[in-house]
This record gives C-alpha cells, structure tokens and sequence, in this order.
C-alpha cells in the first residue's frame, strides 16, 4: 500500500479556530468538469453613477442625501437586519422551541467615492483611510453597553450577494456573540490556558517554518491559505504582533495591512483575470468587558471561484449535509496565488 500523502489522497482536516473538520478530496480535481458556467463581468462601470445610491451626493432609498464626501463615507444601513429598538422577549416550548430577541446596529461603509474601482484597485493609502474607519467604528460601537460584538466585513461581487458594485462594506454588531465568533472564542480560550500563548500565534510560527501555504508577507502581516481551508482559494491573514483588536494596531501596522490587503486582492483579480468575488471580514475579540487575552486579530477571506472566472464552488450535498469539502489542497491554492504578479492585469503591459 502506499504511504499516505495529502497531496493525492483523500484525508481530513481540523481547524482549530471552529473545532471542526473538513474532507479534502485532491484526486477528484483530475475528473472533467461539466458543471455550472458563468460568463465573466467584463462590464466597465463610470467614476460616477447617478442612480447609485452610494455615490456622493446621491439621494438613498429613504430620502437621505449622502455627504460629499472625498474618501471614506459611513451612514446607519437603510435596511439594517438589525436595530436597536428591538422589542425584548423570548419563545420556549419544550426546551426545543427556542427564540429570544436580537438587538443591535447596521452600517455602511463607502470604501471610495468612485464608483468604479474595487480594494485591488485602490491605493494603500486610501486602503489605509478604510482600516482606519475599521478601528473607529469598531471602538464606537463597542463601548456600547447593549453591543458585544462587531462584524465588519465585505461581499464583493454579485455572486456573492452584493446588491450594490460601489466599493463598500458593512457592519452588524450586535447583543450576542455571532456563531462562527463564538466558536473561536471558545478554541482559542482553551489553548491560550493550556499554553500560555495565543493559538493564531502557534500556527502562524509552524506557517512561517514550512512556507507551503504563505501567499505573501509583510514587516507586521502574513496572508496564507490555511491548512484547514474550505473555499477553494480561501486566505487567512494575520499580524505578526498577537492584538486583540484593530485599535490595537500601530500606525505602522495599519499601513502593512493596507499593503497586504491591496496585494493579496490583486493577485485574486490577476489569477482568472476578473473581478474576483469573495465575502471577506475581520474577526475580533468580543466586546462584552472582557479583555480576552485568549483572540488573535485575524481576517478571512472566503472566495467562491474554484476554475475560471466562470467556475465556481458550491457548498451542496455532502457539504451541506456531512461537513465542508474541497478538491484542489491547500499547498495548491497557496501555490497558484503566491507565483502570481502584483501588479493588476488591467495595468499590466501588454
């Protein structure tokens, strides 16, 4: 029998962070594809549109005119999934039917006021104004007594759910701790008890030694795909300096994460030559008065592309049904995003 390698045999993966396992399958990316097609956006949009509701100066849904505004634009979501007025109460029958009432605020963040670029094709700088309205908010909004946790994050794409193509993110923060937060509060507090350090920082050491999954680095930032990853070209990216939070972060260390995210962004458009969707977001200690010396800042980065700009993966079946699956391994997608160019193919000599 041969020996087992993960390479080209089918195996299992933990994820630490979730205290899950995922199945890896890297021989079944030798079988023929006949799947789903799509064909790329090609689509080139103006600097200024006059129907966005997100640009400067344009009237929203409700009436509300935004701000000229020259960099970064923040505004309370016109349609929030959450808010604060929420009435309290709770549903229990049972002990199986169970409610209990979500409070909490929704923004939109504006990452530029031009309507036609995207993270890759802005630049550190401006990148940069967005990390800072990160910290602000996230400072802001977790000294509130009714909030504790922020969910900052990105859908980039309309694959990904993106209802609008102006370069923005958003914020849930809410009462409760989210599912996925919480999960990684729980692994990260038992290994910051048995070892005395953070379990982000124990596996960004063995990263840094081996080198097969690290895409790129930076002075105070390492982005890799991680061993546990279940979206096909999936990125983790993490300071080197174990913080809790975004406000913890130096000057310098804002401005590194501004370079890693603009170069990490772009080798994700230049590898199928496309805007490359992704759900992206920070995920950050909670903000309920502990100190939580147990969180690793962190940020992931969850791309659906599996083959083409016209391929992409779908979490059905087994994955819906059993745990996450993948083909392609890890060691691979890091392979493929670290050989390819920084610079963006839309500026990239003919």
């Amino acid at each position: 029998m041969a020996a087992f390698d993960l390479a080209q045999h089918p195996h299992r993966r933990f994820n630490p962070l979730t205290g899950e396992w995922l199945l890896v399958s890297p021989h079944r990316a030798l079988r023929p594809w006949q799947g789903q097609q799509e064909a790329p956006d090609r689509s080139q949009r103006p600097t200024y549109d006059p129907t966005c509701y997100l640009c400067p100066g344009n009237t929203r849904a409700n009436g509300a005119v935004n701000s000229a505004y020259t960099g970064t634009f923040v505004f309370d979501n016109d349609f929030a999934a959450l808010t604060p007025d929420a009435p309290t109460g709770t549903v229990e029958q049972g002990g199986l039917l169970r409610a209990e009432a979500e409070s909490g605020v929704g923004r939109v963040i504006c990452f530029s006021p031009r309507h036609d670029l995207t993270l890759p094709e802005m630049s550190v700088e401006a990148i940069r104004g967005v990390v800072d309205v990160w910290a602000e908010q996230f400072a802001e909004l977790g000294a509130r007594p009714d909030i504790n946790y922020v969910q900052i994050f990105e859908n980039k794409g309309a694959v990904m759910g993106c209802s609008n193509p102006h370069p923005h993110g958003q914020i849930w923060a809410q009462r409760t701790v989210p599912t996925d937060p919480a999960k990684e509060t729980v692994q990260q507090l038992a290994h910051f008890q048995q070892h005395g350090r953070t379990l982000l920082a124990d596996y960004l050491a063995i990263e840094l030694k081996e080198q097969q999954r690290v895409v790129l680095e930076n002075e105070h930032w390492v982005v890799l795909v991680p061993f546990w990853a279940a979206w096909p070209f999936e990125t983790l990216v993490l300071p080197r300096r174990a913080v809790q939070d975004v406000t913890q972060l130096t000057e310098t260390e804002r401005d590194a994460l501004a370079d890693a995210m603009r170069r990490l962004t772009i080798r994700y458009d230049n590898l199928f030559q496309t805007s490359f969707p992704y759900s992206a977001g920070l995920h950050q200690r909670p903000t309920d008065g502990a100190a939580h010396p147990e969180w690793h800042l962190h940020m992931h980065f969850y791309p659906p592309l599996l083959r083409s700009a016209t391929v992409r993966k779908f979490m059905v079946g087994y994955e819906l049904l059993g745990s996450p699956q993948r083909d392609i391994t890890p060691e691979y997608a890091a392979q493929r995003l670290r050989e390819l160019p920084e610079i963006h193919y839309k500026q990239a000599q003919p």
